[in-house]
């Protein structure tokens, strides 16, 4: 076993070199604190903490206020 999970659904996301680096940074900062995460479950963590910060702070959430930008 592996710990995987196993997804039903998938997306194609396009990201910037700056972005792609910038999630490798993170996966090497994560590694150093004993995390093992690849860049999907990264990815998917980041868009449930967006998604509840939208869902609890509505239009003050951080991702309104980027996209408003």
């Amino acid at each position: 076993m592996t710990g995987r999970v196993r997804h039903d659904e998938k997306i194609t996301v396009y990201v910037s070199t700056g972005e792609l680096i910038a999630l490798e940074t993170a996966r090497v900062a994560l590694k150093a604190h004993g995390i093992s995460a690849d860049r999907g479950r990264i990815v998917r963590e980041a868009i449930a903490i967006a998604l509840a910060d939208l869902d609890t702070s509505a239009e003050s959430s951080a991702l309104v206020a980027r996209l408003s930008r």
